[in-house]
């Protein structure tokens, strides 16, 4: 499992030129299951990403698509852990 934290590394205004298309992206991965929860960071100075893909690799491949990423407006942080522990509705995150 994996949190991306990305940090803003440009002004809110050009942040949210590219919010649509982030948040339109955020939803392709999604609907293909590569991320599992996601949000602002408080205060807004970037976000997370909850992702349970099995390769880093392949996350840093998607993350490179982010649109965030294209236009060069934030940055990513990529931190590998393995859960071992959840709340019984959670359990599918646990390893095998």
């Amino acid at each position: 499992m994996f949190i991306v934290s990305l940090s803003y590394i440009k002004p809110i205004e050009e942040i949210d030129k590219h919010l649509a298309a982030h948040v339109d992206y955020l939803k392709q991965h999604y609907e293909k299951k590569s991320f599992i929860a996601s949000g602002r960071k408080v205060p807004r100075t970037g976000g997370i990403i909850l992702s349970n893909l099995e390769s880093k690799s392949e996350l840093e491949r998607i993350l490179q698509q982010d649109p965030f990423s294209l236009n060069k407006v934030a940055e990513f942080e990529i931190i590998e852990f393995v859960p071992s522990m959840t709340l019984p509705e959670f359990s599918n995150l646990l390893p095998d």
